[in-house]
C-alpha cells in the first residue's frame, strides 16, 4: 500500500524557502555582475568604435587637404579627382574664404544635401581657424542623415584660405553597436537563467543532506516509538495486574536497553560515533532476545554455538524485530516460530500467508512493515543492521509454507572452533 502523500513538516518548508531564497540571490548576484559587465562592454565598444570612426575620417581628411595647394593665391582642387581618398569618401566639400569674408563650397561630393545647414558649416570653418589643426564634428546633413565630419586646414602661406571636409556615416557604426547590445542582453539574460538553474542545483545538492537528516530523524522518532511501544504496554499491564516485581524488573531491564540501542543507532545515521564490532556469542545472544519478548512461549530457538563480529545491542533488535514481526504477521496469534541459529546465520520461520514475491524487497524499506500494510520500522531496522555488519537479510518461502526470514553475518571461524569451551564469552545480554 502506498503512503498518502503528506504536507511538509515545517523545518522541510523552511529549507525549502531557504533553497528559493538562495536561487533568487545566485541568480540576482549573477545578474548584477551580468549587467555592470554589460555595461562596461557598451562603453568601450562605443568608445572603440567612435575612436576608429574619428581616425578614418581625420585621417583621410588630413591626407586630402595636404593633395591640394594655393598658388598665387588660386586654389588647385584638380588632384581631388583623382585622388583614392576623395573616389573613398561618403561625403567630400571644400571650404574656401577669403580673409575676413564667410566660406564659400567648392567641389562638393555628392550633392548640397549631403552637407551640414550653413550655420554649421559657418562654425567648422570657425574652429578650424582657431584650432589651426584637424576639427572634429557630427552634425545632420540637409536630409537628414547623421555623419560625423573632419575639416583639415589647408595653408595659403601663412593663413588658412580654405579646408578640405570629409564625412562618414554613423548609421552602419551604430547599427553594428546596436546588435552588440541586443546580442549582450540576450546573452545575460541566458545566463541569469543558467545561473538561477545551477543554483538552484546546488542549493538542493547543499541542503539534501538537511533534508536526509530531518527524514532520518523523523524515522527514527517513529522507529523509537514503534519499539518502546510494546514493552512499555507489558510494563502497564504487569503494574496493573500486581505483577511480580522480577517481571518489572525484567521489563525495565529491556526498556533501558532498547533506549540505549535507540540512542546507539541514532549516534551511528548522524555519524557521530562508528559501530564498534566485536566477538560475541550469537546462539546466546538469539537464546537471551528471545527469552525477553513477552510471548516468548510459542517461540523455539535451535542453536549451535557460533561466534560473529558484532554490535550486541543492534543484532539483539535485529533479532527481536525478525521474531516479532513473525508472531505479528505468520498467523494467529500463538502460532509457532521456529529460530535456527547456525555459523553466521539467523533463520525465523512463521506458518502465516508469507509475502509475496513482488514484495519481497519492498517490506525492507523504511515506513513499510513485515505484512507490507500501514508504516512502522519492522524489516528496515533488520537489513539496516545487517548492512552495518556487511551482511544481507532477505525473505524466502519456508518449505511447508510460510515465510523464512534471514539474517547472514560474517563469522569468525577462529573463535567459532573454541566457542563451547572459552568462558570468556559468556551470555551478551541484548
Amino acid at each position: 500500500m502506498k503512503r498518502q502523500a503528506e504536507a511538509p513538516s515545517p523545518a522541510v518548508a523552511r529549507l525549502r524557502r531557504t533553497r528559493r531564497l538562495m536561487t533568487l540571490l545566485f541568480a540576482s548576484t549573477t545578474a548584477a555582475c551580468l549587467v555592470v559587465l554589460a555595461v562596461v562592454a557598451v562603453r568601450i565598444d562605443a568608445a572603440s568604435r567612435r575612436s576608429g570612426l574619428d581616425h578614418e575620417v581625420g585621417s583621410r581628411a588630413a591626407g586630402l587637404s595636404r593633395a591640394v595647394w594655393f598658388d598665387a593665391g588660386v586654389l588647385h582642387l584638380e588632384p581631388l579627382r583623382e585622388d583614392e581618398l576623395a573616389q573613398g569618401a561618403q561625403a567630400l566639400a571644400v571650404l574656401q574664404a577669403a580673409p575676413g569674408k564667410p566660406p564659400t563650397l567648392r567641389n562638393v561630393v555628392p550633392g548640397r544635401s549631403s552637407l551640414p545647414a550653413q550655420d554649421r558649416l559657418d562654425e567648422v570653418w570657425r574652429r578650424v581657424l582657431d584650432e589651426q589643426e584637424t576639427v572634429l564634428d557630427s552634425a545632420p546633413s540637409a536630409t537628414g542623415g547623421r555623419l560625423r565630419w573632419a575639416a583639415a586646414p589647408v595653408w595659403d602661406g601663412d593663413r588658412i584660405g580654405a579646408a578640405v571636409l570629409v564625412g562618414t556615416e554613423l548609421a552602419r557604426s551604430e547599427r553594428d553597436h546596436d546588435l552588440l547590445v541586443r546580442w549582450l542582453a540576450l546573452g545575460c539574460t541566458a545566463l541569469v537563467c543558467c545561473a538561477a538553474a545551477v543554483g538552484h542545483l546546488l542549493s538542493g545538492r547543499a541542503m539534501r543532506p538537511a533534508l536526509r537528516g530531518l527524514d532520518q530523524q523523523e524515522q527514527f522518532l517513529a522507529e523509537a516509538a514503534h519499539e518502546l511501544r510494546t514493552p512499555l504496554a507489558t510494563l502497564r499491564l504487569t503494574v496493573e495486574r500486581g505483577g511480580s516485581s522480577d517481571e518489572a524488573l525484567r521489563l525495565v531491564d529491556r526498556l533501558s536497553r532498547l533506549v540505549t540501542g535507540l540512542l546507539a543507532r541514532a549516534r551511528l545515521e548522524s555519524g557521530a560515533q562508528r559501530v564498534e564490532l566485536v566477538p560475541l556469542r550469537l546462539d546466546q545472544l538469539v537464546e537471551t532476545t528471545v527469552e525477553e519478548l513477552p510471548d516468548h512461549d510459542s517461540v523455539t530457538v535451535t542453536a549451535e554455538p557460533v561466534v560473529v563480529l558484532g554490535d550486541p545491542d543492534l543484532l539483539a533488535q535485529a533479532v527481536r524485530n525478525l521474531v516479532e514481526n513473525a508472531q505479528r504477521y505468520g498467523g494467529p496469534a500463538g502460532s509457532p516460530v521456529e529460530v535456527t541459529v547456525a555459523p553466521g546465520l539467523v533463520t525465523v520461520r512463521d506458518h502465516g500467508p508469507g509475502v509475496p514475491l513482488s514484495d519481497r524487497e519492498r517490506v525492507f524499506a523504511r515506513g513499510v512493515t513485515g505484512a507490507g500494510q500501514g508504516t512502522g520500522a519492522g524489516l528496515a531496522i533488520v537489513r539496516w543492521v545487517a548492512g552495518l555488519h556487511h551482511g544481507t537479510a532477505r525473505l524466502s518461502d519456508a518449505p511447508g509454507g510460510g515465510l523464512l526470514a534471514e539474517l547472514r553475518l560474517p563469522a569468525d571461524p577462529a573463535r567459532a572452533s573454541s566457542s563451547s569451551s572459552h568462558e570468556g564469552l559468556g551470555t551478551v545480554g541484548a
